[in-house]
């Protein structure tokens, strides 16, 4: 198959995955964990019988704990979230949960609403970052091959890539947060992070072999067929090493724990599209910058 002819599919088809996720992510947004919004997570086993949500909302209620979440988790888990508490009220809840049934605490975090805040700030500042190493590491690195297309342009595709990679994992969090009450967390921004280096990976490889072709081409070759004959050599490639690493993540949201289960799978959805990113949507768009240079 041509993939260069036929970009505008593979294109339109991304362009509407990226509009629906920036929908989703402009209507829903993202349900925060208290690693931005600052609060508590207590997460605890019964081990007889769990008690009902009412029953723990009417025994925690003279605590003055703000809103309280509470969500079954497993066969006996409770996961409760609530305002963030010091440490003697945190023993006080644990002895008012103790009081319906057994139980034992599995994990608890609490953050205050300025770290939250600042975490927030810091990612984002990091996302930043990260992106703009990547245009500057990409411009040096072809910066013997101009012609047809100028150094940094290679740059701007993988980051118009990596944008594609990032976007829309983001918003199939914003549909899960929405309809499944899965939030995000410090995790989450770890998973992006690894994702950006992940994908420019696979995309770097392609772009390496168009900047070896057209070395021995010289120009007697269309820079079109470069790009074609460029990703097919190395298709094969970049599935076989994104299957390697799918099978253990496949793994780890299957049988991991509650903590790194979506952690896995916002890494599946990145590496997913970022593969597809590498093959149909970074190496076609550098014919759109042949355009402007003739």
């Amino acid at each position: 198959m041509d993939i260069i002819r036929h970009k505008y599919v593979f294109l339109g088809f991304s362009a509407a995955l990226v509009l629906a996720s920036i929908a989703a992510l402009s209507v829903w947004g993202l349900r925060l964990g208290i690693d931005f919004t600052g609060g508590s997570l207590l997460d605890v086993a019964f081990e007889k019988e769990r008690p009902s949500v009412e029953a723990l909302h009417e025994t925690l209620s003279s605590l003055e704990l703000g809103t309280v979440t509470i969500q079954p988790a497993g066969e006996r888990n409770m996961l409760l979230r609530f305002r963030h508490v010091e440490e003697a009220v945190h023993q006080n809840i644990l002895s008012r949960l103790s009081e319906l049934a057994p139980v034992q605490e599995k994990r608890f975090d609490t953050i205050g609403p300025t770290i939250g805040k600042e975490l927030k700030t810091r990612s984002a500042i990091a996302l930043i970052i990260a992106a703009a190493a990547i245009i500057l590491y990409i411009a040096w690195a072809f910066r013997a091959v101009s012609k047809p297309v100028a150094s940094w342009k290679y740059g701007i595709a993988a980051i118009i890539a990596l944008v594609h990679d990032v976007v829309i994992p983001t918003g199939i969090f914003s549909f899960l947060g929405h309809f499944y009450d899965v939030e995000v967390d410090a995790l989450f921004i770890t998973a992006l992070l690894t994702i950006l280096g992940f994908s420019v990976h696979d995309t770097i490889v392609v772009f390496d072999r168009i900047r070896e072709h057209l070395r021995m081409a010289k120009g007697r070759e269309a820079f079109v067929d470069i790009l074609n004959r460029s990703v097919y050599e190395t298709v094969t490639r970049s599935i076989n090493t994104s299957l390697t690493v799918l099978v253990v993540l496949v793994a780890i949201a299957l049988a991991g724990g509650a903590t790194t289960q979506f952690f896995a799978v916002a890494l599946i959805l990145g590496i997913v599209f970022g593969t597809y990113s590498s093959i149909f949507i970074a190496t076609p768009l550098l014919t759109f910058f042949i355009r402007r240079n003739q």
